[in-house]
């Protein structure tokens, strides 16, 4: 340490007025002092409790305006809580998402939404940063660890809708909810996390399989606990595979709302996703596909409704500036399902989108749709023209 923030060291210490003499008053320090002092105590006692106390809290923050303008030659059903919802134009949000390391053992995290009538409490978590033997906490309002799309936010999809499996199986805004995470890195020679979570159903916004809790939590059964065990592999350097298993429980959906009780809700699925990029590639081209398959099953008052949902995407980056993809998605239906009474067949939806980015912070989105409902003869073809704008900084998205 040098001499003199040792000395500034050993001087912060003292009692107030050390140096004071007999009948003075102490002598307090200049705001220039203050900070000088602080300084360099934070430089040369990194882990200190002054570091934390004394300095501020920088908060990384970011503005994300999403809005559509669509067309369609017949009807529109969107099961998502921020898809365009038919002709003209749509907000599907502006999102403010607001994050920062407290101290060295929480950040913390958030994402409101702002709507046209609504403000959308999306997240807001506390996440451990300095657990042992691999582990990490978060509690708050949070996105469910369900799946690929699910914990995905509106400004990292790679089309302007949500996909159909999230929004039927799951919810139109899918899984969250107020609780609490475990999960564990093990120390494997490739990556392997679970985690493990309990959490509070939401209305019919979020989780709409499960049965809603109006009032307080009477025991661990009115909660819906999610699983989830997710691996890479590096095939190559060029080339990574992603693939991961979920599972979700929980009290079902009551389909009277004058019965007391019904059975139980679960949801498995599992996804994978690759990956290739190769690392010479002076335009940074990258290739993606993704697919992702879920199975339903709630036990109601006299019987058992089983469904399925499924999708599959391929996004090929054509440049920094270009991107195109396709996605195909399928559902199955159920006679009299309480959910979705029109729904007793499969639904098939199939997407073209094509992206420019002009910069890291903008990006626009043209996307053909063409979506065979159940209950309709002929498919609804659509068009849809999505505009981005983001304003601050914003993390990094996962893998």
């Amino acid at each position: 340490m040098k001499p003199s923030n040792l000395l500034l060291l050993a001087i912060s210490l003292l009692p107030a007025g050390a140096f004071a003499q007999s009948g003075d008053e102490p002598i307090p320090l200049t705001l220039d002092e203050a900070g000088a002092l602080d300084e360099a105590l934070a430089a040369e006692v990194p882990n200190s409790p002054y570091r934390w106390a004394s300095t501020g809290v920088a908060l990384d923050q970011a503005f994300i305006l999403d809005v559509t303008a669509a067309a369609f030659d017949g009807e529109r059903a969107e099961g998502g809580g921020h898809d365009p919802a038919g002709n003209g134009f749509t907000l599907q949000g502006l999102e403010w998402a607001v994050g920062s390391n407290i101290d060295p053992f929480f950040r913390i995290d958030a994402n409101i939404v702002f709507m046209l009538e609504a403000i959308e409490f999306e997240e807001g978590y506390a996440t451990t940063t300095a657990l042992p033997l691999g582990l990490q906490a978060r509690a708050g309002q949070f996105l469910s660890r369900f799946g690929r799309a699910n914990p995905v936010h509106l400004h990292a999809w790679n089309f302007a809708d949500a996909p159909i499996a999230v929004t039927k199986m799951l919810g139109e805004d899918g899984s969250r909810g107020l609780g609490a995470e475990l999960s564990w890195l093990a120390p494997t020679p490739w990556y392997l996390l679970a985690s493990m979570s309990l959490q509070t159903p939401g209305d019919g916004c979020c989780n709409r399989a499960f049965a809603t809790v109006d009032g307080p939590i009477n025991d661990a059964s009115d909660l819906y606990a999610t699983g989830r065990l997710e691996q890479f592999f590096e095939l190559t350097p060029d080339l990574g595979l992603n693939w991961g298993l979920s599972a979700q429980t929980g009290n079902a959906a009551r389909a009277d709302e004058e019965t007391a009780s019904a059975g139980t809700t679960t949801i498995v699925g599992s996804d994978l996703y690759l990956r290739f990029k190769p690392q010479d590639s002076t335009l940074r081209r990258a290739t993606a596909l993704t697919a992702e398959f879920m199975h339903r099953s709630r036990a109601l008052p006299g019987r058992t409704l089983e469904d399925d949902a499924a999708y599959a995407q391929f996004v090929q980056v054509l440049s920094p500036a270009w991107e195109a993809g396709v996605r195909y998605e399928w559902a199955s239906g159920n006679a009299s399902d309480p959910l979705d009474p029109d729904w007793t067949s499969d639904r098939t939806r199939t997407s073209l989108q094509a992206t420019y980015y002009p910069s890291h912070f903008s990006r626009l989105r043209l996307q053909l749709v063409a979506d065979q409902l159940p209950w309709q003869k002929d498919p609804t073809l659509g068009g849809l023209l999505a505009l981005e704008v983001v304003a601050g900084a914003h993390g990094a998205h996962s893998y």
